[in-house]
């Protein structure tokens, strides 16, 4: 077994004009272990946009993510197998792949790279 050393974290930058919902995100995310929010004008790993023209999603097409699922799916879009997920994340093993369950059903995915190229065309994450 390899020797243990701490990842670090994903810096996450959020850039959207509501206020409200701004906020909202920096509360969620803000004690998310494995997460650290980016300061105004530090380069970050991953950046939260709003999509222009976006719409909050109808209940029969809710692709709206948990902050959890947004962590998970940052993970899998480096390639995190579940148990590395699960052991990034300190969850179990069979709830990070209830996770991933969760992503791709959300994101009408067949599998784990068409989940995170979902993701990306729809502007929930940017590579």
């Amino acid at each position: 077994m390899s020797t243990s050393r701490v990842a670090e974290p994903i810096v996450v930058a959020i850039d959207i004009d509501d206020t409200e919902l701004s906020e909202r995100l920096l509360a969620s995310l803000a004690e998310a272990p494995g997460l650290r929010i980016a300061q105004r004008g530090e380069p970050a790993d991953v950046t939260m946009v709003a999509m222009a023209g976006s719409t909050p999603a109808s209940d029969d097409n809710d692709t709206t993510l948990t902050p959890r699922e947004l962590e998970v799916l940052a993970l899998m879009a480096e390639g995190a197998s579940n148990k590395a997920i699960a052991r990034r994340l300190g969850i179990s093993v069979h709830t990070a792949k209830f996770h991933v369950g969760s992503l791709l059903d959300k994101l009408d995915a067949t599998g784990r790279t068409d989940a995170v190229a979902q993701a990306v065309r729809q502007g929930v994450i940017h590579l």
